[in-house]
């Protein structure tokens, strides 16, 4: 089960929903009782620094000879 964020486009009011992700319901406001629409925010994920790319997958220093 995931949790969604509804906003009410009436009255204003946010509230949270738990729901399975393969389900789209139709999700009505506890306050005023009209169909909420669902909210979608930003990600937690933060990149930061020159990025694993570039650090990881380079061999440094030595390189293998084949004599």
């Amino acid at each position: 089960m995931a949790r969604y964020d509804y906003q009410c486009p009436s009255c204003g009011t946010q509230f949270e929903v738990e729901h399975p992700m393969a389900e789209h319901p139709e999700i009505i406001c506890p306050t005023c009782g009209s169909v909420a629409q669902q909210v979608f925010g930003t990600s937690g994920i933060v990149f930061k620094g020159s990025g694993f790319y570039n650090t990881d997958q380079r061999n440094t220093g030595s390189k293998s000879k084949s004599e």
